[in-house]
């Protein structure tokens, strides 16, 4: 009887390592479809805190290099979280919506045959001169940028 509760013990303990490892590793390696390095902040619950800016003129703005936010249950949720932390040119509050769904993609997170679609939202802010249109993966995760001609919202950062 004592050999078969230590083995139960050993296997119970094995296993819990085993799990363990599995989700420390998952946080390392985020997948196939993840990129991102550094872990996203936020100023509040519906608004990032993005604090790198890009110099790629494409970022957001193409097709071929959305955003990418993450998160299939929350992605809508998160495609917001990132547009409230942007601001003008200038500081000025900006505003947007969503403008379709668009340019279907593989992605090891889609909901149906792992095919996701981008969202395309249109942005702009009081005097803007144009409305810009920013394309966002709700699919998968990368490091967050202020696009070119924008700027992000700075508050108090909460983690």
């Amino acid at each position: 009887m004592r050999k078969l509760i230590i083995f139960s013990l050993s296997i119970l303990i094995m296993s819990c390592g085993a799990k363990k490892n599995l989700s420390s590793s998952s946080d390392k390696d985020l997948g196939e479809g993840d990129t991102r390095t550094k872990k996203v902040k936020s100023i509040d619950d519906m608004t990032y805190l993005i604090e790198d800016k890009t110099d790629d003129e494409t970022y957001g703005y193409s097709a071929d290099n959305p955003v990418k936010v993450g998160g299939v249950t929350e992605g809508p949720v998160n495609e917001r979280r990132y547009l409230n932390g942007l601001v003008g040119p200038k500081g000025e509050d900006i505003e947007y919506y969503r403008i379709s769904s668009c340019c279907p993609f593989k992605t090891p997170h889609g909901l149906i045959d792992n095919t996701g679609m981008l969202d395309k939202y249109a942005v702009y802010w009081k005097n803007s001169p144009d409305t810009l249109v920013i394309y966002i993966n709700m699919y998968d995760k990368g490091d967050l940028f202020v696009p070119v001609g924008l700027q992000a919202k700075t508050s108090n950062t909460r983690l």
